[in-house]
C-alpha cells in the first residue's frame, strides 16, 4: 500500500509539474491563445476547428439582399438516388450538404448529420477567395491602384525588414515567402489566428525568410495580410465591404456572419465566413460566369481571367504550379477545368464551365492531398473533390 501511496504522489507530482510548466510557458510567451484554443476544443470533447464554431467566437454579420435570388429547381430535382458505395463515400468522409446545379437549376440537394438549408457553417480557406474577388473590385474602383503594389503601400509594417519587396500578386499566389507556419499543431500562426485577439500583430511580427514571387507556399497570414489592405483601401471592415460588393449583387438569401478576432475586431480573412449551402453556391456562380451576374459585371471579367491562371511558380513537390491562381484553386481535369474555393475539412465551392456545372460539398472530414507527381495536374489537390466532380456529373448525366 506504501508503494501505491508513492507511486500515485509522484504522478501527481510529475502531472502537476507538468501543468506548471506548459502554463509557464503560456505566459512567458505570451501564447494566451492557447488557452482559448483548449477551451473551445478539447474540454468541449474536440480535437480542432469544427464547422458550427460560429458561437465561439464575436463575428460581424450581412444581411440578406434586398433583391434575393432565386435558384431555379429542376422539373427532375433529387431524382437521382445514391448508390450505396456513394451514400457510404459521403458518410465516411462526413459530408454535410452536397448540391449540383447546371444552367443555374437545381439538380440535387441533399443534407445530412443534422445540417440543412438554413444552417450557416464554417467556410474555412473557401473565404479566401471572396477576399481575392473583392481585391479585383477594389482595383477596379481604383482603391487598390495595381495588383503589382507592394503591400507595404498600404500597410507601414511591410515597408522594412525585406517584406518591401512583397506585392499583392505575390499574396494572391501564395508566394510571398513569409514565415507563416500553416501547421495544424497548438503553436502554428494558424492556431493563434484562428483562436488569439489580436490578427494585427500576429501580421506584424512575420518575417521574409524567401525571395517573393519565386515559390508557391500555402501561407493562411498571405490572404490575412490582404485583409487589411482592403480594408486600408476601402476604408470599410470586410464584412461591410462584402455585402456592398458581393452578398448584395449576388442576390444573398440569408445573414453571412464573419469571425473576429475580438469583439469589434478583425476578421479573420484567412477563414470563417458562414452562410447556408445554397448561398454560398452564389460564388460558384461568379466562378462560373466571370465574374458577370445577371449581365452586370460585379468583379472584372480581366481579373477574373487571371484569377484562374496558374503561373509557373515552384513548389515544394520539385513541380510547377499547376493548381493555383489568385486565392482560387484550379483542376485542370484532362481539359474540363474546374475553379473552386476550398476550404478545411472538405469545404468546396466549384465551377465546372465546360458542364455548366456548380457543385457544393460541406463537410467534417476530407481526404488527403493527392501526391503523385506521375500526374502533375492533380498534385496538391484533395483527392476527395475528385469523388465530387465525378459524382455531380453522373448526377447531371442523368437527369435530363
Amino acid at each position: 500500500m506504501t508503494k501505491i501511496k508513492k507511486a500515485l504522489k509522484f504522478i501527481g507530482f510529475t502531472l502537476l509539474g507538468v501543468f506548471i510548466l506548459i502554463n509557464l510557458y503560456i505566459v512567458l510567451s505570451g501564447k494566451y491563445y492557447i488557452y482559448s484554443g483548449v477551451s473551445k476544443t478539447y474540454l468541449r470533447g474536440k480535437k480542432g476547428p469544427g464547422i458550427y464554431d460560429l458561437d465561439f467566437f464575436y463575428s460581424a454579420k450581412a444581411s440578406p439582399s434586398n433583391k434575393t435570388y432565386k435558384w431555379k429547381e429542376h422539373p427532375k430535382n433529387n431524382s437521382y438516388k445514391l448508390t450505396d458505395a456513394e451514400e457510404q463515400y459521403q458518410e465516411k468522409w462526413k459530408t454535410r450538404a452536397f448540391l449540383v446545379f447546371r444552367s443555374d437549376s437545381l439538380l440535387f440537394e441533399k443534407y445530412r448529420g443534422g445540417h440543412n438549408a438554413q444552417t450557416v457553417s464554417n467556410s474555412f480557406s473557401a473565404a479566401k477567395s471572396v477576399i481575392s474577388f473583392l481585391i479585383g473590385i477594389a482595383i477596379e474602383e481604383g482603391k487598390i491602384k495595381s495588383i503589382d503594389e507592394p503591400a507595404g503601400n498600404y500597410l507601414p509594417d511591410y515597408k522594412t525588414l525585406g517584406r518591401e519587396k512583397i506585392t499583392i500578386r505575390d499574396l494572391l499566389l501564395m508566394a510571398s515567402g513569409l514565415n507563416w507556419d500553416e501547421g495544424k499543431h497548438p503553436l502554428s500562426h494558424n492556431a493563434e489566428g484562428y483562436y488569439g485577439d489580436d490578427l494585427k500583430g500576429l501580421i506584424s511580427r512575420l518575417k521574409s525568410v524567401n525571395e517573393p514571387g519565386v515559390t508557391f507556399d500555402y501561407q493562411s497570414g498571405n490572404t490575412q495580410i490582404l485583409g487589411f489592405i482592403l480594408e486600408k483601401a476601402t476604408g470599410k471592415t470586410i464584412t461591410t465591404y462584402m455585402k456592398e460588393k458581393l452578398w448584395d449583387p449576388l442576390g444573398a438569401s440569408a445573414d453571412a456572419f464573419w469571425s473576429l478576432d475580438e469583439e469589434n475586431g478583425n476578421e479573420k480573412a484567412f477563414c470563417c465566413m458562414y452562410a447556408n449551402a445554397r448561398d454560398f453556391a452564389l460564388f460558384g456562380r461568379l466562378l462560373m460566369n466571370h465574374g458577370n451576374v445577371d449581365g452586370k459585371q460585379i468583379v472584372p471579367k480581366g481579373y477574373m481571367q487571371e484569377l484562374i491562371k496558374t503561373p509557373k511558380l515552384n513548389t515544394k513537390e520539385g513541380i510547377n504550379n499547376l493548381r493555383y491562381g489568385l486565392h482560387t484553386w484550379v483542376y485542370y481535369n484532362n481539359g474540363d477545368p474546374v475553379y473552386y474555393c476550398r476550404g478545411l475539412l472538405g469545404q468546396y465551392i466549384m465551377a465546372m464551365p465546360s458542364k455548366d456545372l456548380i457543385i457544393v460539398r460541406l463537410g467534417e472530414k476530407r481526404e488527403p492531398n493527392f501526391v503523385d507527381v506521375k500526374e502533375p495536374e492533380k498534385v496538391g489537390h484533395t483527392e476527395d473533390i475528385f469523388q465530387f466532380i465525378k459524382l455531380a456529373e453522373k448526377i447531371s448525366n442523368t437527369t435530363q
